[in-house]
């Protein structure tokens, strides 16, 4: 099957560490464009690509089929819509959009054009998240009552930059807490309700940097945390069930490995340390609780782009679709007003 023309939009800390690696290793694209203000390092790592400096070079190349926003997240919307209009397939960096509103309007364009919209929430594919969905759909916790994800760093002091300055779309809720929302959205559906507390702990002047968004799926809870100090980190999941008990520490390698260059293709590519397995606790015939450590599965993000490459050659699904990252904006949206109006908010139907 043919390799996809390919434009990349931005080479900052996304478009260099997260999809250049992929795309400039597997066979199912061509990198043909990339737009970047750097040059020399485009040029370092992917020296037989062409650097362009406007949107337009990329959407006037007749041979591109796809292109991949991976620019600040208050510039998706009008870039999405232009490279919709032009007939092109879409990948974005999550999140998706800054409002729900943006993101309607994009899925119907993208279904008026009969083009692929997707979007790159690749903490699906993490060798954690994959370990717990196995683990529930072989119900190995039983009956679920609890599930809480943690997503903490150290970083006490607050830097300029637009993810941390109080513009459309900053903030750690868009950022850590869009990967967080996808993965509870991707086990459990949509929730009953949302309780939700967001600040900017660090910087009032600035983005928020912490949250802690409780949700309702009848008996059992999600709840999804996220601060920026925190010096010695607890763990990453726990999930509690009737039959037993999963915890996690550590986080995914795959982040840490394509920032030090490694080969996403690779056979090896995001296995898990032994030292990071998850321990899961369960209770045996007689009643009593029975602890081991469970290897992790092994995480893979390419899975993401063969996915991508699938949906243009064959129609199929995307790997994530437009409307799921809808979702996701929508729950953010939800938190933000739970937040600002100390309430509860509740979701009909």
């Amino acid at each position: 099957m043919s390799a996809i023309n390919t434009g990349l939009i931005g080479y900052g800390f996304s478009g260099s560490t997260f999809h250049a690696p992929f795309l400039k290793n597997m066979p199912q694209f061509h990198l043909k464009k990339v737009m970047s203000a750097n040059e020399e390092k485009v040029k370092s790592d992917i020296p037989d690509t062409t650097v362009v400096g406007k949107l337009e070079e990329v959407l006037d190349d007749h041979d591109v089929e796809l292109v991949i926003i991976t620019t600040p997240n208050h510039l998706h919307f009008d870039m999405i819509k232009k490279c919709l209009v032009a007939g092109k397939h879409v990948v974005v960096e999550k999140p998706f959009v800054v409002t729900s509103a943006e993101g309607i309007e994009l899925c119907n364009l993208a279904k008026e054009k009969g083009r692929m919209l997707s979007i790159f929430h690749n903490r699906r594919w993490d060798a954690d998240f994959l370990t717990i969905q196995s683990l529930l759909e072989h119900e190995e916790l039983g009956n679920l009552y609890s599930y809480e994800a943690h997503f903490d760093r150290f970083r006490p002091q607050v830097k300029d930059r637009w993810k941390e300055n109080a513009i459309a779309g900053s903030g750690v809720l868009y950022d850590l807490g869009s990967h967080l929302i996808d993965q509870t959205l991707q086990l459990f559906g949509f929730p009953d309700w949302v309780s939700a507390d967001v600040d900017a702990q660090r910087d009032p002047e600035k983005a928020e940097d912490y949250f802690h968004i409780v949700l309702g799926y009848g008996q059992m809870k999600v709840i999804l945390h996220s601060s920026s100090i925190v010096p010695d980190q607890g763990p990453r999941f726990q999930l509690h069930g009737d039959r037993g008990s999963f915890v996690k520490f550590g986080m995914d390698g795959q982040e840490d490995a394509l920032k030090a260059g490694g080969n996403p293709i690779a056979a090896d590519w995001g296995k898990e340390d032994p030292d990071l397995y998850g321990r899961l606790s369960k209770m045996n015939s007689s009643g009593k609780l029975e602890t081991r450590t469970l290897p992790s599965e092994q995480g893979d993000y390419k899975q993401y782009y063969l996915g991508v490459h699938r949906s243009i050659r064959e129609g199929v699904r995307p790997p994530v679709t437009a409307e799921e990252a809808l979702n996701v904006i929508r729950l953010i949206e939800a938190c933000k007003a739970s937040s600002d109006n100390k309430q509860t908010i509740i979701f009909e139907g």
